[in-house]
C-alpha cells in the first residue's frame, strides 16, 4: 500500500491496520484498545485471561449505543455482552465466554490488510503454547513514538465511523457523513435525527500520519496540547458561492497553527496545485479504507477515480476564479503522502 510504502515507519504500519483492515466486527478495534491497555513492557506476555477484561469491557461499552457491532446476524460473544448489560450474566461468566468465543477470529486477523499480513507484526500469537499472545519490539518502540498518545483518539474515531454504518444499513442506505464547523464534530443522520459520530480532528488524523496536511508539521489530536491541530477548509470557506460542498469531508483537511492562522498562513489563499494533488490522494485513502467514508467520499466527489479527479479541479478552478491568490508553505519533511 502507498499509505505505508512511502513512509514505512511503524506508526504507519499500525495505521493502515486500524484504518485499511476489513472489518466484519468490531473486534480488531477493541483488541487495539486492550493492547493500549495492558501492554507493558515488563512482561511481554499477555495471557488471554488478562487480555479479556479490557477487550470484553470495550465491547461492552460500545454495545450501550450500537447494538450492530458486525455484519454476522448473530454471535455468541455479543450476545454474552449484551446479556452482561442487561444483568442477566456476571462478570464470571462473560469473561468465560470471552475466553471462548471473543478471540476466536481476532488475533489470527488483526494484521491482515489487503488480504496479506503486514511486514510488521505488534504481536505473535501463543495461544496454544504459552495460552496467549506475546507483544513484540515493534509494539514497545511505537508505543515510546511521539503519535502514541493519538492512537486511542483514531481507533475510536474510525470504531465509531464504521459501527454508525453498520448501525443504518450500509447497501440499503447511504451514509453521509457531514461535518460541523462549530463544534468540528462529524455527523450524520438516522431516521430523520441528527446523530454525532466522532471527533473531525480524531477522524482525519490517522489518514495525516499525524502532520499539517500543508508544511507535514507534527500536530496533536489531544485537546489542551499546544500543537493541537486545525481543522480547515482545503478550498477557503469564503468560497462557498463558488464552490459545491465547500464543508464536505473532501475538503476537511487538518493544519497546523502557522499554517493556517500564521503570519504567512492560507487564511482565504487558496492552495497550489501541488496540494490539491495531495488533496485528491489523501481522498483517496477515505476511499480505501471503506465504509461510510468511501460511501461519503463517492456520493460527494464521483464513483471513478477520473470523476474525483475533475470533480476537485472544478471546484478549485471555481474557486482560484475569486479567490486569485494561492499559497504554498515551506515543507518541515519530505514527501509523506
Amino acid at each position: 500500500m502507498e499509505f505505508v510504502d512511502k513512509d514505512p515507519t511503524l506508526e504507519n504500519y499500525w495505521r493502515s491496520i486500524i484504518l485499511f483492515g476489513s472489518n466484519t466486527a468490531s473486534y480488531k478495534f477493541a483488541l487495539a484498545h486492550a493492547l493500549y491497555d495492558v501492554a507493558t513492557i515488563d512482561n511481554d506476555l499477555i495471557t488471554l485471561e488478562n487480555l479479556a477484561v479490557p477487550f470484553a469491557s470495550r465491547i461492552c461499552q460500545h454495545l450501550k449505543d450500537a447494538p450492530k457491532q458486525g455484519t454476522s446476524p448473530t454471535s455468541k460473544f455479543l450476545d454474552s455482552c449484551s446479556q452482561f448489560n442487561s444483568g442477566q450474566k456476571d462478570r464470571g461468566e462473560l469473561i468465560s465466554d470471552t475466553l471462548k468465543y471473543g478471540f476466536k477470529n481476532v488475533v489470527d486477523a488483526f494484521h491482515v490488510v489487503n488480504r496479506k499480513p503486514v511486514a510488521r507484526r505488534f504481536f505473535i500469537d501463543e495461544r496454544k503454547t504459552n495460552k496467549g499472545i506475546r507483544i513484540t519490539d515493534n509494539f514497545f518502540e511505537l508505543s515510546g513514538c511521539s503519535q502514541y498518545q493519538s492512537f486511542e483518539f483514531e481507533t475510536e474515531a474510525r470504531w465509531r465511523l464504521v459501527e454508525e454504518a453498520w448501525t443504518s444499513g450500509v447497501g440499503k442506505n447511504v451514509v453521509d457523513i457531514n461535518y460541523d464547523q462549530k463544534l468540528k464534530q462529524l455527523f450524520t443522520s438516522r431516521n430523520d435525527q441528527r446523530v454525532n459520530v466522532t471527533s473531525c480532528r480524531s477522524a482525519l488524523n490517522g489518514y495525516q500520519k499525524g502532520r499539517c496536511f500543508y508544511c507535514y508539521k507534527g500536530i496533536s489530536i489531544t485537546p489542551g496540547n499546544t500543537d493541537l491541530a486545525d481543522v480547515d477548509h482545503f478550498i477557503p470557506f469564503v468560497a462557498q458561492h463558488n464552490v459545491e460542498g465547500v464543508n464536505g469531508v473532501w475538503n476537511l483537511v487538518l493544519s497546523c497553527y502557522d499554517c493556517n492562522r500564521g503570519v504567512g498562513g492560507k487564511f482565504a489563499q487558496i492552495p497550489s496545485i501541488k496540494l490539491l494533488q495531495r488533496l485528491y490522494k489523501r481522498n483517496e485513502y477515505f476511499i480505501s479504507s471503506h465504509l461510510p467514508l468511501r460511501e461519503t467520499l463517492i456520493r460527494q466527489t464521483g464513483g471513478a477515480e477520473l470523476e474525483r479527479k475533475r470533480y476537485l479541479q472544478t471546484q478549485y478552478d471555481r474557486a482560484r476564479s475569486v479567490l486569485l491568490h494561492t499559497w504554498e508553505p515551506e515543507a518541515q519533511a519530505g514527501d509523506l503522502f
